[in-house]
């Protein structure tokens, strides 16, 4: 599937900031489930963008804007090629041995919910990590309420535990903290999922997590949609949490009354509809 990517942030302040430091984590990578066609990130300010890999070779961008800023926009717009693997991730650029994810954040640190939540999947499938992924995935799909409001406070895994409803950045940090409590590394995927029922329009990106396994290696599993990653599915970027692979993060220096707006279109491209 060629599916073609639109996201825009944009901030705008009652009062001008005086300058602002931002991180793009914004780019895909290639791998054996992706193939990069294009891509392009552009600002509405005329600054640099510097580009650096970050700790776990997400490829990322830092940039500075000197004031006064009112209104600041990131887009990004591209299409990637991708092939459906089911969930298994392989040709990623690796840091790191796998067993670095299962470090413990504040955001994915499991509470006795989460303890008994992991165990008991793994119960149900004698210990066989495969399946007691999947019976995660499907738990946290089937047993907790979706929030249709993208811009809900985020929120630790041991919240949305105790409230069984969140956002998919939640979900995937449940998902994250009960692997790791049965000993199965898990990190955060940001990312973008091509709908199915042909909405488009989205207010924000998606987010899952993967898993590593044994016999398999890294494995992609999606609690908000209660499946393995597809071919509707584009990687960005990993991380322990998702504080580590949000999209956009940065400082400013001064301005008041800050609102931010995001908006994600993702299609099929009308390149490939074409053929």
């Amino acid at each position: 599937m060629r599916i073609h990517v639109i996201h825009e942030t944009a901030y705008e302040y009652d009062r001008p900031a005086a300058s602002a430091i931002q991180i793009l984590r914004l780019t895909p990578r290639t791998h054996d489930s992706q193939y990069i066609v294009r891509w392009r990130i552009e600002l509405s300010h005329d600054a640099k963008l510097d580009p650096f890999e970050d700790a776990f070779g997400n490829l990322a961008h830092t940039f500075t804007v000197d004031g006064p800023v009112q209104k600041l926009l990131i887009r990004v717009e591209g299409e990637v090629e991708t092939q459906d693997t089911a969930g298994v991730i392989r040709g990623t650029t690796e840091r790191f041995p796998p067993s670095l994810f299962l470090r413990e954040t504040p955001l994915t640190k499991p509470d006795s919910l989460i303890e008994k939540f992991a165990e008991d999947a793994a119960k149900k499938h004698g210990g066989d990590p495969l399946p007691t992924m999947h019976e995660l995935t499907a738990r946290i799909y089937n047993d907790f309420v979706f929030e249709a409001d993208a811009n809900t406070p985020a929120m630790s895994a041991a919240d949305c535990m105790a409230q069984k409803r969140g956002v998919c950045q939640d979900y995937a940090q449940v998902f994250i903290a009960s692997a790791r409590h049965l000993k199965i590394p898990a990190r955060y995927v940001s990312g973008y999922f091509h709908r199915a029922d042909g909405i488009t329009r989205q207010e924000a990106g998606h987010a899952w997590a993967e898993a590593y396994l044994p016999k398999l290696g890294w494995v992609a599993f999606d609690p908000a949609n209660g499946i393995s990653a597809t071919g509707a599915h584009v990687r960005v970027a990993v991380a322990l949490d998702s504080l580590g692979a949000a999209p956009v993060r940065g400082l400013r220096f001064g301005g008041e009354g800050e609102k931010l707006s995001v908006a994600v279109q993702v299609e099929q491209s009308e390149r490939q509809s074409q053929n």
